[in-house]
This record gives C-alpha cells, sequence and structure tokens, in this order.
C-alpha cells in the first residue's frame, strides 16, 4: 500500500514538473519572438550559441501570467535574472524584520554646486 502511495505521488509530481516545462517552453518561445535578445537591465545582446543564458522574467513574479501580448515578461540574462530574485528575497526580509527598505533608501540631495561660477571663470579666458 505505501508502495501504491508513493507511485502516485512520484506520477502527480512528474505530471507537475512536466506541465511546468510545457508552459515554460510555451511562454520563453513567444518572449523571444516579440522581445530582441537584448538584457533588459545590463544590455548585453544573445545569438543563437547563447540564448540559452537568456530568461525571461515574470515582472509580478506570477509564472501562471503569461499574457500573449508578453506585458507581464521582460528578457534577463541569468546573472541579471538571479540579482532581481536575490532582491526581492532581500526586500522580503526587511519586510518581515520590520525595516522600511524605501525610507533607508532616502538619500539627501546633494547641496554641492561645482559650476556655480562657471560663467565668471569663462569671463576671465
Amino acid at each position: 500500500m505505501a508502495t501504491d502511495k508513493t507511485a502516485r505521488t512520484d506520477r502527480l509530481i512528474a505530471d507537475a514538473v512536466r506541465n511546468r516545462l510545457g508552459r515554460e517552453a510555451g511562454y520563453r518561445e513567444q518572449a523571444l519572438k516579440i522581445y530582441p535578445w537584448i538584457c533588459g537591465r545590463c544590455s548585453r545582446e544573445f545569438t543563437r550559441q547563447n540564448l540559452r543564458e537568456l530568461t525571461v522574467h515574470h515582472r509580478n513574479h506570477n509564472h501562471d501570467d503569461n499574457p500573449s501580448d508578453g506585458s507581464n515578461w521582460e528578457l534577463l540574462c541569468l546573472y541579471c535574472h538571479d540579482n532581481e530574485h536575490a532582491r526581492q528575497l532581500d526586500a522580503e526580509a526587511a519586510r518581515q524584520a520590520g525595516i522600511n527598505c524605501i525610507a533607508s533608501q532616502t538619500r539627501a540631495s546633494a547641496t554641492a554646486q561645482p559650476f556655480a561660477n562657471l560663467k565668471d571663470l569663462l569671463k576671465r579666458n
């Protein structure tokens, strides 16, 4: 009986993985047809030889939200894609720790005025 449950669980997992891979293949192919083969963050360009390093990122992080116009997708290289997800994990951890990320990123504006007397300097020459 335990083997029957295990076999059934294995089938369910295999089916879920197969379905996910099928969905991914569908939206990846669509995204590669819609968008130029350039990383949306670092602007690295891709060719057929290295296209496997270009991923489809879901802007709203919902992998089931795949509109045919590609409005929820952006092409990112592996490195930028990993960075995007790491930033999301960091933001979630900060939120759980009670840290307001937006407030901590607020910086005082620059007060230096390097060109304040440029007009006077140009007049001298």
